[in-house]
C-alpha cells in the first residue's frame, strides 16, 4: 500500500474533541466531481441514529463541498492530481482510525441504517468481508455480487450489452441470511481494519476498474469470507460511464486484461482446478 498524499488536509469534527475521534467505522468516500451526491449522502449519514463513525472524504478533483454542522467527524483530503480508485481508498485508510474500514460510493442512497446488520455479520468472524444488497432506483437488485469473471464470460456480457440483450445473473451460493459471491463491487464494502491491512488494501496498479475483483481474489485466497447481508439494502444511482464513453470502456478492457494475467487470478484458477480434479 502506497503512502497517502502529502497535500493539505484537515479535520472538521462538529462538536467532538480530537481525542474522542476513534470510531467503530471509518467511511471512505471518493468524489470525482460528485459534490451533489456527496452532499446528499452526508446529510443521510447525519440522520442516522449512531455516533460510532467518521468520514474520510477525498476530493479527486477541485469542487465545492459543504461540511459545516455535521454531527460526526470528517477528514478532508484534497488531491493535487487525480488518483485511481484503489490508490484513493488506500490513502484514506492511512488516515482512518476505525475498527472497520468501509468503502462507500458517493452515489449510494441509504434507505435506512445498513451499518447495524453489516456490523453484526462482520463481528461473527474476523475474516468476514461484508456488503449490503445493492438495488437500482427502481428497486431491482443489481449484479454487484458475482462469481469471478472469465475472459469468455466478460466478452459474452459485453456482447449482450452491445446487442441490448439481458444479462443473466450469476448463480451464487446463499443461505437465509447471506449471499456468498466470489467478490462484491467496491461501491459499498465493510472490511475489518486488520484484514484490510493484512491484504495490503487495493492494488493501486489498477486505475478505475477491477480493483474490487482483484481484491476479492486475494481476500478469498487468504481465507476471507465475502458475504452480502440480506438484511441491509441500499440504492445505487448508477453512472455506467464505461458503457457511455469510449475512454472508460478502454480503461475497463485494460483492467480486465491486467486481472486475467494477475497472480491472484492464476492462483484462483489453479486452486479450483485442483479441487475439481
Amino acid at each position: 500500500m502506497k503512502s497517502g498524499p502529502s497535500f493539505p488536509r484537515g479535520w472538521i469534527s462538529g462538536n467532538q474533541n480530537y481525542e474522542d475521534m476513534r470510531k467503530k467505522l471509518s467511511l471512505s468516500i471518493i468524489s470525482h466531481g460528485h459534490h451533489v451526491h456527496v452532499a446528499t449522502l452526508l446529510q443521510q449519514l447525519a440522520k442516522l441514529d449512531r455516533s460510532d463513525f467518521e468520514v474520510i472524504l477525498t476530493l479527486n478533483l477541485p469542487e465545492p463541498v459543504a461540511l459545516e454542522a455535521l454531527p460526526y467527524p470528517v477528514k478532508l483530503i484534497q488531491n493535487a492530481t487525480p488518483k485511481g480508485f484503489g490508490a484513493n481508498h488506500n490513502a484514506a485508510f492511512l488516515e482512518s482510525t476505525g475498527d472497520y474500514f468501509v468503502i462507500l460510493n458517493p452515489d449510494i442512497e441509504l434507505l435506512n441504517d445498513p451499518f447495524g446488520p453489516l456490523l453484526e455479520l462482520a463481528e461473527r468472524d474476523s475474516l468476514n468481508i461484508c456488503a449490503p444488497v445493492i438495488v437500482d432506483a427502481d428497486g431491482q437488485v443489481e449484479d454487484s455480487a458475482r462469481n469471478f469473471p472469465t475472459p469468455y464470460g466478460l466478452f459474452k456480457r459485453l456482447l449482450c450489452r452491445l446487442l441490448g440483450r439481458p444479462i443473466l445473473p450469476d448463480t451464487l451460493r446463499q443461505d437465509s441470511d447471506t449471499v456468498q459471491p466470489d467478490w462484491v463491487a467496491g461501491m459499498f464494502v465493510m472490511v475489518a481494519r486488520a484484514n484490510y491491512e493484512r491484504l495490503g488494501g487495493f492494488n493501486d496498479a489498477y486505475f478505475l476498474y477491477f480493483e474490487d475483483v482483484e481484491f476479492g481474489a486475494r481476500a478469498r485466497l487468504a481465507g476471507c469470507h465475502i458475504l452480502v447481508c440480506k438484511r441491509a439494502r441500499v440504492i445505487h444511482q448508477a453512472q455506467r460511464d464505461s458503457h457511455r464513453q469510449l475512454r472508460f470502456m478502454w480503461w475497463h478492457v485494460q483492467s480486465a486484461a491486467k486481472f486475467f494475467v494477475s497472480s491472484a487470478y492464476l492462483r484462483v484458477l489453479i486452486r479450483r482446478m485442483a479441487k475439481a480434479g
